[in-house]
């Protein structure tokens, strides 16, 4: 008798809610120190890496959660026909299970309807890849240097009709 395959079930993407600033930081932060930066390099990336209610109320921040957890999250900034994939993050645990994709792919269809163009990502160099797999294409690379040492950051565009 032959088993089925069971695919998981996507999860459920919304809208942030602004009292959720706190966890989508808290995702942010962990999805960051996941790739085993030093604990001094999280500190002073934090203020980037702070969610604000503010933000939450003025961008377009979407969630994706599955079994009542939010699992990741991305913002746009939007800005006429162009727009900046501002923050893109997923739970280390949630990492490799599609989620980053479902969130990709949400950020695309919405900037789509909302007549964006062109997106553009200034990438962690360890999420370049997946980014690049999804069709994006680098176009330059912005300096980020810290304690002296040299880092650049890929900086990646994508048309969200494609």
């Amino acid at each position: 008798m032959a088993t089925a395959t069971m695919t998981p079930a996507p999860s459920t993407i919304r809208r942030a809610a602004p009292e959720e600033a706190d966890t989508l930081t808290q995702i942010a932060l962990d999805a960051k120190r996941h790739w085993g930066y030093p604990e001094h390099w999280i500190q002073h990336w934090e203020a980037d890496l702070t969610i604000t209610t503010d933000f939450i109320r003025d961008n377009p921040v979407y969630v994706a959660e599955k079994d009542g957890e939010v699992r990741g999250f991305y913002a746009l900034t939007v800005s006429g026909e162009k727009a900046e994939l501002e923050h893109m993050w997923v739970t280390p645990a949630a990492i490799g299970t599609g989620i980053g994709k479902e969130l990709f792919l949400d950020a695309m269809d919405r900037a789509a309807t909302l007549k964006v163009r062109e997106i553009e990502i200034s990438a962690d160099p360890n999420a370049a890849g997946f980014y690049e797999r999804m069709g994006a294409s680098q176009i330059g690379e912005t300096e980020a240097s810290i304690d002296g040492q040299v880092r650049k950051l890929p900086r990646l565009r994508i048309d969200p009709s494609s």
